[in-house]
């Protein structure tokens, strides 16, 4: 079975349902050889390697081989770079000399919650031109990323928790996007259940974001207030798709849409403006 990719695949609505038709067609799958044909890619944003990990993880979990075949010495950099190959290939990784990637990780319920806070810290939070904030202000926004992992672990109850991140200084307003994936059960069936009755996945999605409270103790919520503040103040985005609802605060406004496919599980992506040189702190 070959599965070819296009030319470009970016973090927004269209990025996702590509790779969600993708995912959909590897997640049908069984003991097989998959050719995944990277031939006409021509940008591939690095954070979403995690969407791309949730791929093999289903591949793998279907007894499936697969192969990536024709994939440029640009992609390849960068799938070296942040430990993606390495994870997933055994080719080693390459220095990454401008500080641009986010590295390739999997995390499961046997991993300590230090694990993951220590790789936020260290990968994202400490990247130099993260905008200036107080160690009060960086320690909640820690605790917002960390929800969205416990969200998956403990609600979802997913085997995998797939991050990565990439840095793009060239670009206008110096964007740092984190991308954190799992398979678990998606936020409409888990909000659903924990109202009890039918809602679609966008407004799932809607109901979770005015949940201010852990994530802990209410099924399907999120826990996320600090870190969208920051978010507004600092102009990045915030996306999340779940089942087939994709939601999106973009400038201060929030969009929602209703996907071509469902996707299983969840994709939360935090786009940081980096250009931002303003200094932050809690009220």
């Amino acid at each position: 079975m070959q599965i070819n990719f296009p030319s470009e695949i970016k973090s927004s609505k269209l990025g996702y349902e590509i790779l969600i038709n993708i995912f959909n067609k590897c997640s049908i799958l069984k003991n097989q050889y998959v050719y995944l044909n990277f031939r006409n890619v021509r940008f591939f944003e690095a954070n979403l390697c995690s969407l791309l990990g949730a791929i093999f993880e289903v591949l793998i979990k279907n007894d499936c081989k697969f192969v990536i075949v024709e994939a440029s010495f640009k992609v390849e950099e960068v799938f070296s770079k942040n430990g993606f190959n390495l994870h997933y290939r055994g080719i080693p990784k390459t220095t990454d000399n401008f500080g641009t990637t986010v590295g390739y990780r999997t995390f499961d319920e046997n991993d300590s919650d230090d694990v993951f806070t220590g790789y936020v810290l260290e990968e994202l939070l400490s990247k130099p031109n993260f905008p200036k904030m107080t160690g009060e202000l960086s320690t909640r926004i820690l605790t917002n990323i960390f929800e969205t992992y416990v969200n998956a672990i403990t609600h979802g109850k997913c085997d995998f928790v797939h991050t990565c991140g990439q840095f793009f200084p060239s670009k206008g307003n110096k964007p740092l996007n984190f991308t954190v994936v799992d398979l678990g059960i998606n936020m409409k069936e888990n909000v659903e259940n924990y109202l009890g009755y039918d809602i679609s996945a966008t407004e799932a999605i809607s109901w979770a974001m005015k949940r201010k409270n852990s994530t802990k103790n209410i099924p399907g919520g999120l826990g996320l207030s600090e870190i969208l503040q920051f978010i507004k103040l600092n102009k990045g985005k915030f996306e999340i798709v779940s089942s087939n609802g994709y939601y999106r605060i973009l400038n201060d406004h929030i969009e929602t849409y209703t996907l071509a496919e469902e996707f299983p599980g969840t994709i939360v992506n935090f786009m940081f403006n980096l250009s931002d040189n303003k200094s932050y702190s809690l009220k």
